[in-house]
């Protein structure tokens, strides 16, 4: 029996473990790892010897590492979604010209820029003999991105058409991924490249395809659960800190390279300005300072090519790990929550009555921004001094599109007579406005008939007064409590739309002050879901809930973000 295997399969479990009971959120569980290796290994008890099975684990670790980094990019925001209507082409004129994603690539540029400053350093110092490690042809790597290319077009619907068909004892979905993983790892290095790019890019093609939500959490499962740990905790085992603390060189070199680590994310701090405050940039720029997954990824593949020495190796992973615990440390004591305020839903109502000016008065003013809309002179001035109305000279669709009625969230329209509501919400529907509420009190069956079919097709919402009314005596009989529910001032019905896509996938009853709430419904892809403790969210979701408004306001900020 291997008992250095057995012995690194007991640390990788007992490493979180005790990180967890004695509550240490500074140090990251893989620079645990790397310590635990150390302790374990050659520097100190020495108890840990390497072999053939312990090496394999390590590599199939490292494979599996850059595979989820592969997957963990997030292609939507390469996607440029053209405005299909006026409304939307406007709004993307107003959203800010500093995308996050160009930020980051602001961001990164600099980096790139400053590295290849700090690699001539250090080449004139003769501390590295090789600015850059190892450099690939494009004559070669080709081969492996067309290899990539060509699974994406033959297996593009991969996960949808064989998703019917996996079971518990055949899995597709993880065979198709690891044989992804073997081909374009085989496939690197025939070429002449390393293990690690072939992984790298296996982990983008399974992301493009777009994998369901448990096939990627048992791919986590799988590298973050078994072999990853094994890579870390082999890393430590590795160094000889006996070695390298007693070399002068490498005592030099090990402050070296953290500033170097340090000064080559610095320049971040100016393209972060431009989104967060100068405090929680700096917060952001040590955060971004740990950089020990890559770089010891990068240092292993430099040592097998023999790239680097054991020396420059074991310095430049203390170095990382070093960022690792001094990154986080300064990112909790500079950076500050700033208020983040969930943009109040635009809401315009074209007929001014009893009933809409009070709904005005109802509608909590920090959630939604609403105005009022009349043509009719005697309702101006009625309600003028109790509520936000603007008088309209007309109701031709395009003057008000001219005078912006239409650029809102929610259009309602109220208007006595049938034909120009149904004329106004088809207009402002082909205008781009997202929600369209039209009352239709039109005493013509067969007329009615043919309007509501239409506003059917084009996605708008209708009602009749009549209709209203017999459904809240019907929801007073049958339902009371919903009633109560309703017209109470603590609590209330209210819709909140999870965008948050931290929580896709999450249990309902993990959800903060669940308990607080009444979910009686979610609404998905236009169908209704019955809700339960074990229902999953999913982004998009729409949540019927019953509860005070300041619960809910909580709710709504974490969800709808």
């Amino acid at each position: 029996m291997d008992l250095s295997l057995v012995i690194v399969a007991v640390a990788a479990f007992l490493t979180p473990t005790l990180l967890a009971r004695l509550k240490v959120s500074l140090i990251p569980s893989t620079v645990a790892e790397i310590i635990v290796g150390v302790i374990l290994g050659k520097s100190c008890f020495n108890i840990i010897h390497i072999n053939s099975v312990l090496n394999t684990l390590s590599t199939l670790g490292t494979i599996m590492l850059l595979f989820l980094s592969g997957m963990e990019i997030d292609f939507s925001l390469f996607k440029k979604n053209k405005p299909t209507t006026a409304l939307a082409a406007k709004k993307a004129e107003k959203m800010t010209k500093q995308s996050p994603l160009k930020i980051a690539i602001i961001a990164y540029s600099l980096t790139i820029a400053t590295s290849v400053v700090l690699g001539i350093l250090f080449k004139i110092c003769s501390l590295f003999s090789d600015i850059f490690l190892s450099v690939i042809l494009f004559a070669t790597v080709s081969l492996v991105f067309l290899a990539a290319a060509f699974l994406l077009a033959r297996f593009r619907n991969f996960f949808n058409v064989f998703g019917k068909l996996t079971k518990s004892t055949t899995q597709l979905d993880m065979r198709f991924a690891f044989l992804v993983i073997v081909i374009l790892v085989v496939l690197a290095m025939s070429v002449g490249a390393e293990n690690i790019l072939g992984a790298f890019l296996a982990g983008i093609v399974i992301k493009l395809l777009e994998p369901e939500e448990v096939t990627q959490e048992k791919l986590n499962a799988i590298g973050y659960g078994f072999l990853i740990p094994f890579f870390f905790i082999l890393t430590g085992v590795k160094l000889d800190l006996g070695a390298l603390l007693g070399s002068r060189a490498t005592l030099m070199l090990i402050p070296l390279l953290l500033l170097a680590f340090l000064l080559a994310k610095l320049p971040a701090y100016f393209s972060f300005k431009k989104l967060f405050s100068k405090r929680n940039s700096l917060a952001g720029t040590f955060l971004v300072e740990t950089t020990m997954t890559l770089v010891i990824s990068g240092v292993a593949v430099a040592q097998n090519i023999h790239a680097l020495s054991s020396q420059q190796g074991g310095a430049l992973t203390l170095a990382a790990v070093l960022t690792c615990l001094f990154g986080p440390m300064l990112f909790k004591q500079l950076y500050q929550p700033q208020d983040e305020q969930v943009p109040k839903t635009i809401v315009h109502i074209i007929g001014t009555t009893v009933a809409s000016v009070e709904t005005y008065h109802q509608l909590p003013r920090d959630w939604y921004d609403t105005k009022l809309y009349t043509r009719h002179e005697q309702n101006y001035r009625t309600y003028k001094n109790s509520a936000p109305v603007t008088f309209l000279e007309t109701m031709e669709p395009l003057k008000l599109i001219e005078w912006g009625i239409f650029d809102t969230d929610i259009l309602v329209i109220t208007d006595l007579r049938s034909k120009i509501n149904y004329s106004l919400a088809i207009a402002a529907k082909k205008y781009g406005v997202e929600r369209v509420l039209v009352r239709m009190d039109n005493p013509d069956p067969d007329e009615v008939g043919v309007m509501e079919e239409e506003l059917k097709n084009l996605g708008i919402e209708y009602f009749n007064t009549f209709d209203t009314s017999i459904g809240v005596f019907r929801t007073a009989i049958e339902a009371p409590q919903v009633l109560r529910f309703i017209t109470s001032s603590k609590s209330s019905l209210f819709e909140v739309t999870m965008t948050n896509d931290r929580f896709n996938g999450s249990l309902l009853s993990d959800l903060p002050e669940i308990d607080q709430v009444v979910i009686s419904k979610i609404v998905r892809d236009g169908k209704f879901v019955d809700p339960h403790d074990d229902t999953r969210l999913a982004t998009n979701d729409h949540l019927i809930m019953a509860g005070s408004r300041e619960v809910v306001s909580r709710l709504r900020l974490l969800l709808d973000n």
